[in-house]
């Protein structure tokens, strides 16, 4: 790995341990887990609900820390991350791990005290899944390391649950299901903007190791899954008229633009390919966020 503890010419500020932990990232667990909280059976119980969100918040941070700490190597080759905070200098990497393990602790030892042992060992699990498995191990090694490490990113609605309920059921079950399916097509497209970069990076994923084509067919194929699994909530009443309503129209747009993707073909130019790419990964987030957002609304009036 690059050697990144080099003297600092000024202190890190707070704003550069905050970009350690992935912020945008956590927001979207952090959404995703008061979803799944509110979604639960049983009274909304605020100082539970907010120490399992912040447990699962200081999680994410955590994991995001580790990640870092491990891929500094590979961050300051990509363009897209070679100003975080360890491979611009600001950081140096032990920081960044002790931070990353402090925080683990702290996140687990949190839900346990406020929910007790299914919830904690979920969520610890989650962590040693995205830090060890995902970025240790199938970051560098498989281009399915997305498809797998997605599970990780796709865990907070279920913990968010299990620290309410005590137990799982096949709704927060659907959840986890959604955002797994959704993690491949969403990710593939940004890797197809940016795979010249994973090739510098030596990171194998889909467009460098399959190609341009392959990845695109596996977006495709990925959203056709994605969009009848989405619906699917429906059945089991977890999502009502306005979620079954986003489902269908947000889906069929959804494998609309993973066809226009598929179609691409290399004749039309690199930016009308990559304007494809990038209007599948932007409606992506979208739709995710509309999804669950839906859940909230019906399930917190309910």
């Amino acid at each position: 790995m690059v050697d990144f503890t080099a003297s600092h010419e000024q202190p890190a500020s707070a704003s550069d341990y905050l970009a350690l932990l992935k912020p945008r990232v956590m927001s979207l667990v952090v959404f995703t887990g008061l979803v799944g909280y509110v979604a639960a059976p049983g009274d909304n119980d605020l100082v539970l609900g907010f120490a399992a969100i912040l447990a699962i918040a200081v999680a994410a941070g955590a994991s995001g820390a580790l990640n870092m700490w491990f891929d500094s190597d590979i961050d300051a080759v990509m363009s897209r991350t070679r100003m975080r905070p360890i491979p611009a200098g600001k950081v140096p990497r032990e920081e960044a791990l002790m931070l990353g393990l402090t925080l683990s602790v702290l996140s687990v030892v949190t839900m346990y005290l406020a929910a007790g042992l299914p919830a904690a060992g979920l969520l610890a699990f989650t962590i040693f899944f995205y830090a060890v498995v995902y970025t240790m191990w199938l970051k560098r090694s498989t281009p399915q390391n997305i498809v797998i490490g997605g599970l990780a990113g796709a865990l907070p609605p279920a913990i968010a649950w299990a620290a309410k309920t005590g137990s799982l059921s096949v709704d927060p079950i659907l959840m986890v299901a959604i955002i797994f399916f959704w993690t491949p097509p969403h990710f593939w497209a940004l890797s197809l903007l940016q795979k010249d970069d994973y090739a510098a990076a030596r990171v194998p994923m889909m467009p460098v190791t399959h190609g341009v084509k392959s990845t695109r067919l596996q977006i495709f194929l990925y959203s056709l899954v994605l969009a009848p699994l989405a619906v699917s909530p429906v059945l089991t009443g977890l999502g009502g008229l306005i979620y079954g309503a986003i489902a269908v129209a947000g889906g069929a747009f959804f494998v609309f633009l993973a066809g226009r993707v598929l179609m691409s073909r290399a004749g039309e130019g690199i930016a009308a390919e990559d304007k494809r790419a990038r209007d599948l990964f932007g409606f992506s987030i979208l739709y995710l966020f509309a999804l669950f957002a839906a859940i909230l609304v019906e399930r917190g009036l309910a």
